[in-house]
């Protein structure tokens, strides 16, 4: 990418992600471009849509909560390590108003740029919970899909609920009391 381009594309996400904090994931693309001094051209020469602008500012997150996986398949309590990633999901999709909504529209076969965010989120997840099935702490026929779209679903009611700040972790607990096993 030339310097200019790089520039463009930096101050791009910059924008966007300040647009996403103030005015939640549906910003206005234009106004992204005029913060960033751009056109809306050359917002989607650099980022075709919506999606794939949300995937690139979504990104540093995303290799957070993978990073944090990983760490956490070596803790010794494996549902207690899926418990902790999930509180660490929720706290994620509920960073941008829209992005709750945003994440659960995205299914597995999805080709976007967002889909391609969220598959390795979803094999990060799926090692955990499969640790903690293998542990006998989770019921075997939890899917992966369920489960992220229920932490997606709290993150959004959270999110409708502002003046509420528990109301993710109780419905979380909630959520959590029907996975072990009968």
């Amino acid at each position: 990418m030339r310097a200019d381009a790089r520039r463009n594309h930096e101050r791009l996400l910059t924008e966007a992600r300040a647009a996403f904090a103030e005015h939640g994931t549906e910003a206005s693309l234009e106004d992204v471009a005029r913060r960033a001094g751009v056109g809306i051209g050359t917002l989607y020469r650099h980022f075709p849509n919506r999606q794939a602008l949300l995937s690139a500012v979504f990104e540093d997150g995303v290799a957070e909560l993978l990073a944090r996986a990983h760490e956490l398949r070596r803790a010794p309590e494996p549902c207690a390590a899926l418990v902790t990633w999930l509180r660490e999901m929720v706290a994620h999709a509920s960073e941008y108003r829209g992005l709750a909504r945003a994440l659960m529209s995205v299914s597995p076969d999805d080709t976007s740029a967002l889909a391609r965010c969220s598959a390795p989120i979803r094999e990060a997840a799926t090692a955990l919970l499969t640790r903690a099935q293998q542990a006998g702490a989770v019921r075997e026929d939890v899917a992966i899909g369920d489960l992220l779209q229920l932490t997606h679903a709290i993150a959004l009611a959270a999110e409708e609920t502002p003046g509420d700040p528990g109301l993710a972790d109780r419905l979380l607990v909630l959520t959590l009391r029907g996975l072990k096993p009968a």
